[in-house]
Protein backbone atom coordinates (compact mmCIF):
# COMPACT_ATOMS: atom_id res chain seq x y z
CA UNK A 1 0.00 0.00 0.00
CA UNK A 2 1.35 3.40 -0.92
CA UNK A 3 1.38 6.47 1.27
CA UNK A 4 0.17 9.66 -0.41
CA UNK A 5 1.60 12.92 0.94
CA UNK A 6 -0.12 15.28 -1.47
CA UNK A 7 -3.08 17.58 -0.96
CA UNK A 8 -6.33 16.06 0.23
CA UNK A 9 -9.30 15.99 -2.11
CA UNK A 10 -11.60 17.49 0.52
CA UNK A 11 -12.42 21.03 1.58
CA UNK A 12 -12.32 22.00 5.28
CA UNK A 13 -16.13 21.89 5.21
CA UNK A 14 -16.13 18.32 3.92
CA UNK A 15 -17.03 18.99 0.32
CA UNK A 16 -15.03 17.70 -2.62
CA UNK A 17 -12.41 19.83 -4.37
CA UNK A 18 -12.07 19.93 -8.13
CA UNK A 19 -9.07 17.85 -9.14
CA UNK A 20 -6.43 20.16 -10.64
CA UNK A 21 -3.91 17.40 -11.35
CA UNK A 22 -3.39 13.69 -10.94
CA UNK A 23 -1.24 12.12 -8.25
CA UNK A 24 2.48 12.45 -8.94
CA UNK A 25 5.35 10.14 -8.07
CA UNK A 26 7.10 12.80 -5.97
CA UNK A 27 4.02 13.00 -3.73
CA UNK A 28 4.45 9.41 -2.59
CA UNK A 29 5.83 8.63 0.85
CA UNK A 30 7.26 5.52 2.51
CA UNK A 31 6.40 3.35 5.46
CA UNK A 32 8.28 4.42 8.60
CA UNK A 33 11.57 2.60 9.06
CA UNK A 34 11.53 1.08 12.52
CA UNK A 35 15.21 0.42 13.23
CA UNK A 36 15.50 -2.52 15.59
CA UNK A 37 18.22 -3.81 17.83
CA UNK A 38 19.61 -6.94 16.17
CA UNK A 39 22.64 -9.19 15.91
CA UNK A 40 23.91 -7.84 12.59
CA UNK A 41 23.69 -4.64 10.57
CA UNK A 42 21.08 -4.54 7.81
CA UNK A 43 21.17 -1.44 5.63
CA UNK A 44 19.66 -0.46 2.29
CA UNK A 45 20.47 2.52 0.08
CA UNK A 46 17.53 4.02 -1.79
CA UNK A 47 17.18 6.75 -4.40
CA UNK A 48 15.50 9.93 -3.24
CA UNK A 49 14.32 13.12 -4.88
CA UNK A 50 16.85 14.77 -7.16
CA UNK A 51 18.83 11.57 -7.67
CA UNK A 52 20.25 11.70 -4.16
CA UNK A 53 20.59 8.64 -1.98
CA UNK A 54 19.49 7.77 1.53
CA UNK A 55 20.72 4.90 3.70
CA UNK A 56 17.99 3.11 5.63
CA UNK A 57 19.07 1.15 8.70
CA UNK A 58 16.84 -1.83 9.52
CA UNK A 59 18.81 -3.53 12.30
CA UNK A 60 21.93 -2.57 14.24
CA UNK A 61 23.99 -3.85 17.14
CA UNK A 62 26.51 -1.02 17.60
CA UNK A 63 26.42 2.74 18.01
CA UNK A 64 28.96 5.54 17.61
CA UNK A 65 28.92 7.08 21.08
CA UNK A 66 30.50 10.45 21.87
CA UNK A 67 32.06 10.55 25.34
CA UNK A 68 31.70 14.12 26.63
CA UNK A 69 34.41 13.69 29.28
CA UNK A 70 37.13 12.24 27.03
CA UNK A 71 35.88 14.13 23.95
CA UNK A 72 36.23 10.98 21.84
CA UNK A 73 33.89 8.85 19.76
CA UNK A 74 33.78 5.13 20.47
CA UNK A 75 32.01 2.35 18.58
CA UNK A 76 30.26 0.34 21.29
CA UNK A 77 27.76 -2.49 21.48
CA UNK A 78 24.14 -1.63 22.29
CA UNK A 79 22.73 -3.72 25.12
CA UNK A 80 19.09 -2.64 25.18
CA UNK A 81 16.64 0.23 24.71
CA UNK A 82 15.89 1.98 28.02
CA UNK A 83 13.45 4.74 27.07
CA UNK A 84 11.81 6.08 23.93
CA UNK A 85 9.98 9.43 23.98
CA UNK A 86 8.34 8.78 20.60
CA UNK A 87 6.37 5.74 21.75
CA UNK A 88 6.50 3.81 25.01
CA UNK A 89 5.78 0.53 23.19
CA UNK A 90 9.02 0.92 21.21
CA UNK A 91 10.97 0.04 24.37
CA UNK A 92 9.53 -3.48 24.50
CA UNK A 93 10.14 -3.96 20.78
CA UNK A 94 13.72 -2.53 20.96
CA UNK A 95 13.04 0.08 18.27
CA UNK A 96 15.60 2.87 18.00
CA UNK A 97 14.95 6.36 16.66
CA UNK A 98 16.13 9.90 17.43
CA UNK A 99 15.86 10.74 21.12
CA UNK A 100 15.90 7.12 22.29
CA UNK A 101 17.91 6.41 25.43
CA UNK A 102 19.97 3.26 24.90
CA UNK A 103 22.07 1.24 27.30
CA UNK A 104 25.57 0.55 25.97
CA UNK A 105 28.74 -1.08 27.26
CA UNK A 106 30.04 2.25 28.56
CA UNK A 107 26.76 3.60 29.96
CA UNK A 108 23.49 5.18 28.91
CA UNK A 109 23.42 7.33 25.80
CA UNK A 110 20.85 9.36 23.87
CA UNK A 111 20.55 8.83 20.12
CA UNK A 112 21.24 12.02 18.16
CA UNK A 113 20.94 10.70 14.59
CA UNK A 114 17.93 9.46 12.64
CA UNK A 115 18.76 5.80 11.92
CA UNK A 116 15.97 5.39 9.37
CA UNK A 117 17.30 8.37 7.39
CA UNK A 118 21.06 8.40 8.07
CA UNK A 119 21.81 4.67 8.10
CA UNK A 120 23.88 4.89 11.29
CA UNK A 121 23.27 5.25 15.03
CA UNK A 122 25.11 8.18 16.59
CA UNK A 123 24.65 8.85 20.29
CA UNK A 124 25.92 11.05 23.11
CA UNK A 125 26.82 9.67 26.52
CA UNK A 126 24.52 10.99 29.25
CA UNK A 127 26.82 10.78 32.29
Amino acid sequence: MTIFQGKSGKKPTGGNLKQAKKKRRFELGREPTLTKLGTKVERKVIRTMGGNSKAILFTADTANVYDIHEKKIKKVKIITVKENPANSHYVQRNIINKGTIISTEIGEAIVTSRPGQDGVINAKLLN
